[in-house]
């Protein structure tokens, strides 16, 4: 199965210091959305990993969370794509939970959901935590300057980057897409694969 593990704020909808309260407030990135199509088509399942503590600080309601996703798969559709699952931490940070990134609760729960290894399974998003809790079960990082990284520069950029070995930065998901797309067609083509089985991305 080839699995990519994407943040929700500021990775695939406009990040807001308050939050994102209501679907009203659910702002695709540009080219975001066709970016995760072509990844669908590219037979790339791609699955969410969001902290959503608005619910436990009583922000917004269980209803509109999903009210939310359901304006993402609706205008994904209409691209052709598709998230799989949404994995949600609901808690807010003094709950001492195990599923609020950077810890890596979430993404035990989508290996045992999915049973696959999440070495070297794409994780992207736009902040440190992100990258820390993909790193944690050994997914591959990649930081997306969109978000919460487009507020730093170079020099920070570099600096987080160095707390996860390995991190690749894109300038935003759909630069992430076209870098894996092409990545995967110049793998196959070195070692004559003509399927869609997913290899090891070095």
């Amino acid at each position: 199965m080839k699995l990519i593990i994407l943040d929700r704020d500021g990775t695939i909808n406009e990040d807001r210091d308050d939050f994102v309260k209501s679907p009203d407030e659910w702002v695709p990135i540009p080219g975001a959305l066709e970016a995760i199509a072509r990844l669908n088509h590219a037979g790339w399942h791609t699955v969410v990993a969001t902290n959503q503590s608005g619910l436990g600080r009583g922000t917004f309601d269980m209803a509109t969370l999903n009210a939310m996703h359901v304006k993402m798969n609706q205008m994904l559709a209409k691209q052709g794509g598709r998230i799989d699952a949404v994995f949600f931490c609901p808690h807010a940070p003094e709950d001492a939970c195990n599923c609020r990134k950077p810890l890596p609760g979430l993404f035990e729960q989508i290996g045992e959901r999915f049973s696959v290894d999440l070495a070297d399974v794409p994780v992207v998003g736009d902040s440190l935590r992100d990258l820390q809790a993909g790193a944690a079960v050994g997914c591959q990082p990649h930081l997306v300057r969109t978000g919460k990284a487009a507020q730093l520069d170079d020099t920070q950029i570099a600096a987080l980057c160095g707390q996860v070995a390995g991190t690749q930065v894109h300038a935003d998901l759909t630069a992430f897409a076209d870098f894996l797309i092409q990545r995967e067609r110049h793998e196959r083509g070195a070692s004559g694969e003509t399927d869609s089985g997913f290899g090891r991305l070095d």
